[in-house]
């Protein structure tokens, strides 16, 4: 859990680096998916900083998922969105109100329940079809992004969030059914290729929703696609389980700490004006000072 939680840090760290450079990188044409986006975007140290931390946050959510069940460790991923509100409103001095600040201790009081119910990862690897399951599942995520372009806000918004919350779920439970390293046995997993397409089509498809349209939506679509899904296939599939007894807080901390999250959807977005005042504002100083 502490590995999960680490996570989160790192990630919610990275979302608000992330949001200044995808909003700061010079538009592309079309308001679909941007496959070029990302290299424009790759421009902006803010979102070079964003992906080392997301690096990190992904190492540590994979020990995580060896060793809690997956609905502990996703439950912990949404709640990076309190980590980018309290990380917004001191860097970027976004204020919180009342209820924002509110839902920041659900998340926290939310995960502290999942902390104290969840027991061991199950020991089940699920049925045969599941790998390809999930990798037809990657490839759906890449074709709703080619089709959201045709929609309109708030649907185009909350559907590229929800496809990228789904991919990363891909990434979640893919990690779990990856049990053998051994080169001439990995690579034949057709696990590991819904990880890597799943991870890809959701980064695209996320920073595609950070520069385009209300990434309020799409942050409250990526929760719910990150969240809920992995989760069942864990209990249902996977064999995850919670401590003896204690399941009934297992469902309430789970369902308090997304409801938390999607309550701080907002911080998914940051302000890029004023960051780009305050630079521009940096810069005039300096070259006075010359």
């Amino acid at each position: 859990m502490i590995c999960a939680l680490s996570s989160a840090v790192c990630i919610g760290t990275a979302s608000v680096l992330q949001a200044v450079a995808a909003r700061a990188a010079q538009p592309g044409t079309g308001s679909g998916v941007d496959v070029t986006l990302l290299l424009r975007a790759l421009r902006q140290w803010r979102y070079v900083a964003g992906l080392a931390l997301d690096l990190i946050g992904f190492v540590l959510q994979i020990l995580a998922l060896l060793a809690i069940p997956i609905y502990a460790v996703e439950a912990a991923q949404a709640g990076s969105l309190a980590v980018t509100a309290v990380v917004a409103a001191r860097v970027l001095g976004i204020p919180l109100s009342r209820t924002e600040w509110g839902a920041v201790g659900v998340v926290c009081a939310g995960l502290a329940m999942l902390g104290l119910s969840s027991g061991p990862e199950g020991a089940e690897n699920g049925p045969s079809v599941l790998p390809y399951a999930l990798l037809g599942v990657a490839c759906a995520v890449l074709v709703t992004g080619a089709l959201a372009g045709r929609l309109r806000d708030p649907a185009r918004s909350l559907v590229l969030g929800f496809g990228a919350g789904t991919g990363f779920g891909v990434v979640s439970v893919s990690v779990r059914l990856i049990d053998d390293p051994a080169p001439a046995v990995l690579f034949a997993n057709p696990a590991l290729y819904a990880l890597l397409l799943g991870g890809g089509a959701a980064f695209l498809l996320f920073t595609s929703a950070l520069q385009r349209g209300s990434v309020t939506t799409a942050t409250a679509g990526l929760v719910i696609g990150e969240t809920l899904g992995p989760a069942v296939v864990g209990v249902v599939w996977l064999g995850d389980r919670t401590r003896e007894g204690l399941a009934w807080v297992a469902v309430l901390g789970f369902a308090v700490a997304v409801a938390g999250a999607l309550t701080l959807a907002r911080f998914g977005e940051a302000p890029v004006d004023g960051v780009a005042d305050a630079d521009s504002d940096a810069g005039t100083e300096a070259g006075t000072t010359r």
